[in-house]
C-alpha cells in the first residue's frame, strides 16, 4: 500500500487559539477513514489541511507525495475530491445538475465559456447514474432536496477520478430515509477496491458506511484514538472523546451509540 496523506506533528493556531495540536496521522491508498468528535474538535480543519486548502501553523502535511506549502497546489488539488456543505453553497442554484458535475473537470462551480469533450459528458452522466441521480440531470441544483444536493456534490467530487476523496458531514440534516440511502451508496462505493482512499467527517456512528476500515477520534484539537474501526469505535474510546458514558452496539457493518 502507498501513503496518500501524512500529518507529521501538525498544529493549527488561529488568533492565538489552538485548533489542532500535535497531530500524527497516516492514510494509505486502500484506507477508508471516519473522523468523529464533538463540535469544535477540529474535524473540518483536519479536512481543510488534507485538501491543501489550509496550511499548518507547525509541522508537515504531505498529500499524494506533495508537501503542502512546497508544491504546486494547482496541479495537486484536481487529484483530491472534496464534498461539503460549504462547497455546495458556491454552486449557483440555477445550474443544471449535469453541469454541476461536469464543471468539476475545470475546477469551477458555474458553467461559463469552458469547453468540454464528449468524454466529460459521458463520465458525468455515468457518475450521476451510479449515484441514482440520472433522472435529475436537467433539473436546477437549487430545486433539489438536501439529500439530493449532497449526492450531487459527491458525484461532482468523484467526477475527476480523484486519488483521495474527502467528505465533510455528507449525511448532516438528512431525514432517516435520505440518510440510509446515502449511507448505502457510500458503503457500496467504499467497498469497491477501485475507489480512492476516503476520509469522512461525521458526528454520528450511525452514519459510518460499510466498507470503512479506520477511525480517528478528536477532542479539543487532539487525537484521542486512531486505528482500525473495530478497535476504535468502542464505548470506552467514544466516552473519553465525547465526555459522556456511552454504549456502542454493532449490527453487521453498522454501529449505534447511546448514553449508558
Amino acid at each position: 500500500m502507498a501513503s496518500v496523506l501524512e500529518f507529521d506533528d501538525v498544529s493549527v493556531t488561529r488568533d492565538g487559539t489552538s485548533i489542532l495540536s500535535e497531530v500524527h496521522w497516516s492514510v494509505d491508498d486502500a484506507d477508508r477513514w471516519v473522523v468523529l468528535g464533538p463540535n469544535g474538535a477540529g474535524k473540518t480543519t483536519l479536512l481543510q489541511l488534507a485538501s491543501s486548502m489550509l496550511h499548518a501553523s507547525r509541522g508537515r502535511v504531505t498529500v499524494l507525495d506533495e508537501e503542502v506549502g512546497r508544491s504546486d497546489l494547482a496541479s495537486l488539488r484536481p487529484r483530491i475530491g472534496f464534498a461539503s456543505t460549504a462547497m455546495a453553497r458556491k454552486v449557483p442554484g440555477s445550474e443544471r445538475v449535469i453541469d454541476v458535475v461536469m464543471t468539476a473537470a475545470h475546477s469551477v462551480t458555474g458553467r461559463w465559456n469552458e469547453e468540454y469533450e464528449d468524454v466529460d459528458e459521458r463520465r458525468a452522466r455515468r457518475v450521476l447514474r451510479e449515484w441514482k441521480l440520472d433522472r435529475f440531470e436537467e433539473r436546477r441544483f437549487g430545486s433539489l432536496s438536501d439529500g439530493e444536493q449532497k449526492r450531487v456534490q459527491i458525484a461532482r467530487s468523484i467526477m475527476t477520478d480523484p486519488e483521495l476523496l474527502l467528505l465533510d458531514e455528507p449525511a448532516a440534516s438528512l431525514d432517516l430515509g435520505a440518510r440510509e440511502e446515502l449511507v448505502g451508496l457510500l458503503g457500496d462505493f467504499a467497498s469497491s477496491p477501485d475507489s480512492p482512499a476516503m476520509i469522512m467527517v461525521t458526528h454520528h456512528v450511525e452514519e459510518i458506511p460499510a466498507g470503512f476500515t479506520h477511525a480517528l477520534l478528536l477532542a479539543d484539537g487532539r487525537v484521542t484514538a486512531a486505528g482500525p474501526l473495530d478497535e476504535i469505535i468502542t464505548g470506552e474510546h467514544l466516552s473519553s472523546t465525547f465526555g459522556l458514558t456511552l454504549q456502542v452496539q454493532r449490527d453487521g457493518d453498522r454501529f449505534a451509540a447511546r448514553a449508558a
